[in-house]
């Protein structure tokens, strides 16, 4: 349903997610179609689109711009329909709204999107082309549209903005405001470089660390040396004295100091004299947590009689999410009203939660989203827009708060660690059953700024047995055919800070599904692959590991030390396969050479932008698998910066690296976390059978 909005230019606007309901102040009537209404409403809860006067494309989009490439697949989708040329296209992010759809998450963007955005922008291209034809007087059948224009027969033009307020008085279109079909698209499934690519590399995107208001100043602050540790005392006075330093802030989670330069608040940190109570996991190491999680995990029902069992536990680590551009905050926190500059996933929570926590009505506050430099989920969570808002209200002064990335590490969320239990039992060369349980960490104590988890992680995942986060799966689920699947889901409680990771559950849990999986095969004197294939219910995944497994050259002998390993999987409505060739001829320093991967996502609107995630979800895999997690000592995570968590680096990274979409068809599916848990099993098992070993903990270097 397509609506349009009162104004001057010509504004167009979709529910999000194609839903029938009606706009505020509309009633679409049976009789005739909802693009003839005229909205006088709000467009909250609506993906609006305008055509401007200066012939531009605008679409704000109410997602958030992570490095993803959300704001070049929304371009390519309007480009398309419209006939626009791609640079006359502008995304830019929308302000938290006060009701709708405003989350960046699951990996829903293109999806939930690719039907409004088509529509929104089918339906403005039928009213311009009927602008034309009612100015020039012909029949609108006879145009054509192409680089942002309408072109008539005899050769004249007319750019979309000379007809953009005669198209926005238009209420019945002459020709079709259908979207295209897919046989006729251009733009949509053609490789293309990001709209914005030219903006981050010479520096020109706005992130919240460029953004200026009037008056504002930077600050950081001190936090304890345990996780969530406590002020006793704090003695200030050498800090307030120091040049440049403009306040001195108790917060929560710590001390802040608020300076004129970043040097100088660093400087006036540093000049605190704390004394710090230890926190609530002072007496909790590693060992403890690892013990813990063991014992929490639900026994296993018993397998059926007359079977042979496979079985493992595996343990994952805690991980830091460690976006590149650290958590940063703009607070302009006044008496009756504040604004605030950051990049959120939740915007709308956000905002409730700072106006809150300021003591404000949340009409009161205005959140603008910006880009964010990397997320992985981390963007869910608004810890430093609630310190910049307590700390600019005590303040009495706007503040560019900015996280360490010392804090963000020891004192930001993290990917619970977890305890796996997993038994494959097979009978007369078939597996007839599969149980997977297991624990992880829950969070206790939910502080300031963090989005409800089990809104994310309680969703359906089509992990190996198909479960929710909630529980065990029906018997005829699972990715395998594989009898009677079966599970349950244990955890302990600490007060640490969690948060969604990418891929969040099936990260760990399809992993090591994969890796027993492998070892299923083993048992039955069978290959890993044609095991898989024999067993795999979907066709699609089927192709997919035929893909990798012809492109990667499965099987094809190796030197000693080095290997082969494959996984594949399922989520999102799409499905995914990595075949990883490993070097580990020294065992504790391995390096992946080569990664093949496959996906078949549906519909895919950027070939290119879908490579470049399957590439960053193999240097995840890598990294998890081999390298990069979080120790925790005596209540304090002991890594601190990517000198020691230890994420991939480019002498890590596949010396060789390709990826196979598979032909489009239907609508699109997910794609941004979809290659985590097929990297991270085809690592594991290459390393497993490079060294001949069973991997059980990851990383591998704990």
């Amino acid at each position: 349903m397509v609506y349009s909005l009162a104004a001057s230019t010509l504004t167009v606007a979709a529910p999000l997610g194609c839903d029938t309901s009606t706009a505020q102040g509309a009633t679409p009537s049976a009789a005739r179609p909802a693009s003839d209404v005229l909205v006088t409403g709000t467009d909250e809860e609506m993906l609006v689109l305008e055509v401007t006067a200066a012939n531009k494309v605008v679409v704000r989009l109410p997602r958030l711009e992570v490095g993803q490439g959300i704001t070049t697949a929304v371009a390519m989708m309007i480009a398309e329909e419209l006939d626009a040329r791609l640079a006359d296209v502008d995304i830019p992010l929308a302000d938290a709204r006060t009701r709708g759809n405003q989350y960046t998450g699951g990996s829903n963007s293109v999806s939930s999107l690719y039907g409004p955005a088509r529509a929104l922008a089918a339906t403005a291209r039928a009213r311009l082309v009927t602008a034309a034809a009612r100015k020039w007087h012909v029949p609108a059948w006879s145009l054509r549209t192409r680089d942002t224009m309408v072109v008539a027969p005899d050769g004249r033009t007319a750019t979309f903005g000379s007809l953009t307020a005669s198209a926005a008085t238009i209420r019945r279109t002459s020709v079709s405001s259908k979207p295209k079909p897919a046989a006729k698209h251009r733009v949509i499934g053609r490789p293309t470089n990001r709209i914005d690519a030219r903006a981050i590399v010479t520096g020109a995107a706005t992130y919240a660390g460029d953004v200026t208001v009037a008056g504002v100043k930077p600050t950081v602050v001190a936090r304890p040396p345990t996780i969530r540790g406590k002020i006793v005392t704090v003695d200030d006075r050498a800090a307030r004295a120091l040049p440049g330093v403009r306040a001195v802030v108790r917060i929560p989670g710590g001390v802040a100091v608020v300076a004129d330069t970043f040097h100088h608040a660093f400087k006036g940190r540093d000049a605190l004299k704390i004394k710090w109570a230890p926190g609530p996991l002072a007496g909790l190491s590693d060992a403890g947590v690892r013990s813990r999680l063991k014992a929490a995990v639900p026994r296993l029902s018993a397998p059926p009689s007359g079977s042979t069992q496979i079985q493992g536990e595996f343990e994952f680590a805690f991980v830091s999410h460690a976006p590149m551009e650290v958590l940063t905050a703009v607070a302009d926190v006044r008496a009756h009203k504040a604004e605030f500059w950051f990049a959120s996933q939740t915007p709308m929570e956000a905002r409730d939660a700072v106006a809150a926590a300021v003591g404000l009505p949340a009409s009161a506050v205005k959140v603008h989203v910006l880009r964010g430099g990397g997320s992985f989920g981390r963007r869910l969570n608004y810890d430093a827009a609630i310190e910049a808002a307590l700390i600019s209200k005590a303040a009495g002064r706007p503040v560019k708060l900015m996280w360490s990335r010392n804090d963000d590490i020891r004192h930001g969320r993290m990917r619970p660690a977890s305890h796996h239990r997993i038994r494959a039992s097979h009978k007369d060369g078939r597996v007839v059953a599969f149980t997977h349980s297991m624990a992880s960490v829950s969070e206790s104590y939910e502080g300031k700024g963090a989005v409800d988890q089990a809104a994310f992680t309680g969703r359906t995942r089509a992990a190996f047995t198909g479960r929710a986060a909630a529980g065990p799966a029906p018997s005829d689920s699972g990715l395998y055919n594989f009898g009677r699947i079966s599970g349950d889901w244990g955890g302990i409680d600490l007060a640490i800070p969690l948060g969604a990771w990418r891929s969040v559950d099936s990260g760990t849990m399809r992993t090591a599904e994969e890796i027993l999986v492998d070892e299923v095969a083993a048992s039955l004197g069978q290959d890993a692959v044609a095991f898989r294939r024999t067993t795999l219910r979907n066709k699609a995944v089927k192709a997919v590991l035929d893909k990798v497994a012809a492109a990667g050259q499965w099987g094809r002998s190796l030197p000693a030390g080095h290997a082969q390993g494959v996984a594949v999987h399922e989520e999102y409505g799409s499905c995914v396969a990595c075949l990883a060739e490993i070097d580990a001829t020294d065992p504790k320093n391995p390096r992946v050479t080569k990664v093949v991967m496959a996906a078949d996502v549906g519909r895919v609107v950027n070939p290119r932008g879908l490579q470049a995630q399957l590439m960053g979800t193999a240097i995840d895999g890598i990294s998890t698998v081999l390298r990069a997690g979080l120790h925790l000592d005596r209540g304090a995570i002991r890594e601190g910066s990517f000198a020691d968590f230890q994420w991939a680096r480019q002498r890590h990274a596949p010396l060789h690296f390709e990826a196979h979409i598979m032909p489009a068809h239907g609508d699109p599916g997910g794609a941004g976390e979809l290659g985590v848990p097929a990297a991270s099993g085809a690592v594991a098992n290459a390393y497993a059978r490079a060294t001949d070993t069973k991997p059980r903990r990851f990383p591998l270097n704990f």
